[in-house]
């Protein structure tokens, strides 16, 4: 099993040059990842600056050599997936075939998903994901959904990673169809449970999503060892926004032993 970091974009030391620093410190500390959670405005608060992740991921990629980086998650319906499918490849070149692309709806109440109803950006995560895989092929791609509509377009550079850049599909893994999607695309970064009444990942739950399916699966919290002897690919340690002198003495810890 491998070890991930996830934060946040956001606050002191948490700029492109700051998570370039803090990426230096994962990997020198023996952790195998460093993933962003993907927000224009950090969780509703304005209070603190929020920076754009992918432009943070490209300063993370060139300060390291070993870990994995990407996004825990990008909600895809707030961006067109021709785009996010470029800016995807590019940093899988940049990383040397470190990047992971981790979706979700986003949230409903988010004002950049302009009122769309939960329903309306599953059906887009669904279709954006189609067309993103599509176009990683390099071949050319028509494509007429409910929600996107492409003619003709090919995009001619082609993820480093083969067969193509690791998916991890975010959500509640309680919902039918965030399981549809994990299975589909191979990874699970989701949570158990609504946001306003979290629930435990058990690493049953973790047996279920592999029988089901699942390639690769990411946990956070719990005991890690009894998610690895499940099955378990990732456990990850979510560090919230805080100083930079506190978010590297949780870093320098390191790992957790199996």
């Amino acid at each position: 099993m491998k070890f991930s970091v996830t934060v946040g974009a956001v606050g002191d030391g948490r700029d492109p040059r700051g998570l370039a620093e803090l990426a230096r410190a994962v990997e020198d500390c023996g952790w195998d990842a460093l993933f962003l959670e993907d927000y224009l405005v950090y969780q509703g608060d304005a209070s603190q600056p929020t920076y754009d992740p992918w432009i943070c991921m490209a300063a993370m990629a060139v300060a390291t050599e070993r870990i994995r980086i990407g996004t825990t998650v990008t909600p895809l319906p707030r961006r067109r997936p021709w785009k996010v499918a470029a800016e995807a490849v590019a940093l899988d070149h940049l990383s040397g075939g470190r990047m992971v692309l981790g979706v979700g709806i986003g949230d409903p109440g988010d004002p950049f998903m302009e009122g769309r109803s939960p329903k309306v950006l599953a059906e887009m995560l669904d279709e954006g994901l189609e067309l993103i895989d599509r176009l990683w092929s390099g071949e050319r791609v028509t494509f007429t959904g409910k929600h996107y509509r492409l003619e003709d377009v090919q995009l001619t550079a082609r993820p480093v990673q083969e067969p193509r850049i690791p998916v991890w599909v975010g959500g509640n893994m309680l919902v039918p169809a965030v399981r549809r999607r994990i299975v589909r695309w191979g990874g699970s970064c989701a949570y158990k449970g609504s946001t306003d009444a979290p629930q435990t990942i058990t690493p049953d739950d973790v047996l279920g999503l592999l029988a089901e399916g699942a390639h690769e699966v990411k946990v956070s919290g719990g005991e890690p060892t009894a998610f690895a002897e499940a099955g378990a690919a990732w456990w990850g340690r979510w560090i919230a926004p805080m100083g930079v002198e506190e978010t590297l003495a949780i870093v320098r810890q390191g790992p957790p032993p199996l």
